[in-house]
């Protein structure tokens, strides 16, 4: 329509725009002009007519069209809606069926929670009437009963688990101790260590017994002197040529040895000439000491020490614990801790220098009252030397609790050290008492018969009495054993316990 509009407005304005032309003509060129202006404008009016009915034409035309594509779009959609109100009918009708079934399905269940209701009254009935046929059979209530199935159940279970743990013990114990079979193995045959040789007293021979007087000088001035300057005491007794020097200071004894001989061999002594030998000795060990800690230093691979850490270190020279030299266990300790380390991929300069530094505390332990394992750990603390190291100087006696791999490692080194065959010596009286003490934890335990320490207390065998001790009983009771001699005995290395059940049954033919 808005078309059609348009192509009769143009029509209209053609013939104004015609007849204004054909007026405006007639008054400028005459009658002439104004008759053709006339003709052209009846022409050009015409003209305009013709075309005018040929945009009506097509006016109508695209009306025509229009009113056909809204038709077609109206019935589209009328299709459409139709088909929606069908969709939307099926659903209401499944959705009806469906309610149905759910009505028909919660009557069912209904109907069988009834059922069930019904069944359960009839088993607790029934329950109840077994309970009391039971109560009467056995002559027991049922929380008797229940106490009595408890305790065979917990028997039962003990006793699986026990063996359970048996199994899976052993077999951890195995593989454990396979690898640590071979990890100490490796460790040891890199580390060969002399088995001990010198002893804990130090003794000076001198040419003849006469020596022993003029030693002791007028009135004891020259005996008073040495043991003034030197702080050690000497003793001089009835052993022949020979003198003993006493001090809890092993670096004082060395002193108070080199001074000696020095006094020996010159002959002249008296006290001022006993002053300037001791001092001369004294400067002597002084170097001795941070010669022999760099020595031991230097084969121990440690580097980057204080100048006062490796004097300290050198004066374990001449330290001994039960009669093994301790700047030597101490390199053995080095040795052994990084060999572990490097089998078991840990930190092996770490376990080096904490196996090296880790009896440091013996060196001064008559200095500083505490354990020497806390003093060494003080005294590295004053050096700045990482936790890292100090953790396990401060756990190898497991005052404090390894925290670390390597805090292990040392302990377990350390222990090697100490306990490997000829590392230390042992009083027979202490030993003795080790043994009789090893045998009073096992035999203090109810059933045991009788115990026996074998391997100079490494291991104890144990005899129990088989009426009275089952096998899941022996295996707890060594377990029991165990622990009671970790608590209350001191012991390097380890020790094997042994428990032994035999039932023997003896009869006669007749």
């Amino acid at each position: 329509m808005d078309n059609f509009i348009l192509v009769v407005l143009a029509a209209v304005v053609s013939g104004a725009v015609a007849f204004a032309a054909g007026y405006f003509v007639k008054q400028r060129a005459g009658a002439e002009a104004s008759r053709l202006a006339q003709v052209d404008a009846g022409r050009i009016v015409e003209e305009a007519r013709t075309n005018q009915k040929e945009l009506i034409l097509e006016a109508k035309e695209e009306a025509v069209k229009i009113k056909s594509a809204a038709e077609q779009d109206a019935r589209e959609r009328r299709v459409e809606v139709q088909r929606r109100e069908q969709r939307l009918a099926q659903r209401e009708e499944t959705f009806e069926r469906k309610s149905e079934g759910l009505e028909k399905r919660d009557r069912g269940l209904v109907a069988k929670e009834s059922e069930i209701e019904a069944a359960h009254e009839e088993a607790e009935r029934l329950r109840d009437q077994q309970h009391r046929e039971l109560e009467r059979v056995s002559g027991l209530t049922t929380e008797q009963a229940h106490l009595q199935l408890m305790a065979t159940v917990e028997e039962q279970a003990r006793d699986e688990a026990s063996q359970l743990i048996r199994e899976m013990e052993s077999q951890t114990k195995e593989e454990a101790a396979r690898r640590a079979r071979w990890i100490v193995s490796q460790a040891i045959q890199r580390c060969a260590a002399d088995v001990v040789v010198e002893s804990t007293q130090s003794m000076v021979n001198i040419p003849n017994d006469e020596m022993k007087g003029r030693i002791i000088g007028k009135e004891g001035r020259n005996i008073r002197a040495i043991e003034q300057a030197t702080g050690v005491d000497l003793i001089i007794d009835d052993t022949p040529e020979a003198i003993i020097l006493s001090s809890f200071d092993p670096v004082r004894r060395e002193v108070a040895r080199i001074s000696m001989l020095k006094l020996i061999a010159d002959g002249r002594i008296h006290p001022t000439r006993i002053e300037e030998v001791v001092a001369k000795a004294r400067q002597e060990v002084e170097q001795q000491l941070r010669e022999e800690g760099e020595k031991a230093a230097y084969e121990a691979g440690v580097h980057g020490l204080h100048a006062e850490l490796v004097r300290t270190i050198g004066r374990l020279k001449f330290r001994f614990s039960y009669g093994q030299n301790v700047l030597q266990h101490s390199m053995e300790v080095s040795v052994l801790a990084a060999a572990m380390a490097a089998e078991m991929g840990a930190d092996v300069n770490l376990c080096k220098r904490a196996g090296f530094l880790h009896d440091i505390g013996k060196a001064i332990d008559h200095e500083v009252d505490g354990p020497h394992a806390q003093i060494g750990a003080d005294l590295l603390k004053k050096f700045n030397i990482s936790q890292k190291v100090i953790h396990p100087v401060q756990a190898h006696h497991f005052e404090v609790e390894p925290q670390t791999v390597e805090a292990f490692l040392v302990a377990a080194a350390d222990a090697i050290s100490a306990a490997r065959p000829g590392a230390r010596r042992e009083t027979v009286d202490n030993y003795i008492k080790r043994i009789e003490a090893l045998e009073d934890v096992a035999t203090a335990f109810n059933g045991v018969e009788k115990a026996y320490a074998l391997q100079a207390g490494r291991e104890i065998r144990i005899l129990v009495r088989p009426e009275q001790v089952d096998e899941n009983a022996a295996w707890r009771l060594s377990r029991d054993i165990v622990k009671r001699i970790e608590d209350t005995l001191d012991y390097p290395g380890q020790i094997k316990v042994t428990v032994i059940r035999e039932t023997r049954i003896v009869d006669y033919a007749k």
